[in-house]
């Protein structure tokens, strides 16, 4: 059976502790996996939603499905994700983790995340896939990455926002469940969904853009139009995006915290002090 909503905070604070404990090279090794399996998620997007026939609604269901493989690869075969890491609040807020070691934990996660997306912008760069489809998924490359380096600000931080809290409920859930399969299925449609509505995932941009990047310059791929394709736009999207992720992996963990390890008084007692 799967865990209680009640069971699954306790859960996330038992979860929490041991990541801020992790040391430090494990973290960041660990980020630079999870970075890579985002990237791999992102261009198992790019590929299926090149050149679609399907229609728009139908073609972004099926790109957020594919999408899914980052988080999935990211839980079960055991990474650590800056954005699903923003629910170490909930250890925090329950006096398990300290601010510091939150904050060590989130910078320490976000540069392997980074690194771990460019080495799949390398890669892929090399790899030559984006030539697949007459360069039509070089295309489509840049496509993705001018939308969204050109995005307003706004949107971006609001999109980001949201996105959180799906990829956050989509771990809070994983971690409910007791089976390799269970863990999938509550991956799969929160995923799905923030991707088909076109929300922001800052991991995910850092393999997005930069790609673009890579590829404006490329002859086979010169004719398109990639204005606001620049550096300075990756920056923009990727602070506003940060920011819209913290704000809904906090919303989302802090709620929680609030109405399973808080309000219930029957709740608080089953939570030992901290060691730190």
């Amino acid at each position: 059976m799967a865990l209680t909503s009640g069971e699954i905070a306790r859960a996330t604070v038992e979860i929490g502790e041991r990541k801020a404990q992790l040391g430090g090279a494990q973290t960041l090794v660990l980020g630079i996996l999870a970075g890579m399996y985002i990237a791999l998620g992102a261009l198992f997007y790019t590929i299926v939603t090149t050149a679609p026939a399907m229609g728009f609604g139908p073609t972004r269901l099926l790109g957020g499905l594919v999408f899914s493989l980052g988080l999935i690869l990211v839980v079960i075969a055991g990474a650590e994700l800056f954005t699903g890491n923003n629910l170490i609040i909930v250890a925090t807020l329950a006096g398990r983790v300290s601010p510091g070691r939150l904050l060590r934990n989130w910078a320490l996660v976000y540069l392997g995340n980074f690194i771990g997306s460019l080495l799949v912008v390398v890669l892929v760069w090399g790899s030559g896939v984006w030539r697949f489809s007459g360069a039509g998924v070089g295309s489509h490359m840049l496509e993705i990455a001018a939308a969204k380096a050109t995005l307003p600000a706004v949107e971006a931080f609001t999109r980001a926002i949201l996105c959180n809290m799906l990829v956050c409920l989509a771990v809070w859930m994983a971690s409910g469940a007791k089976s390799v399969a269970g863990k999938i299925l509550a991956i799969v449609f929160p995923i799905t969904a923030f991707v088909a509505m076109g929300f922001e995932h800052s991991v995910a941009n850092m393999y997005f853009i930069p790609m673009g990047l890579c590829l404006k310059g490329q002859v086979e791929l010169q004719a398109l139009a990639a204005e606001g394709l620049t550096w300075a736009g990756f920056f923009h999207n990727l602070g506003w995006v940060t920011l819209g992720n913290i704000v809904g992996g906090l919303l989302v963990g802090t709620l929680y915290f609030l109405v399973w390890l808080r309000l219930p008084s029957t709740n608080r007692a089953t939570m030992p002090q901290s060691h730190e």
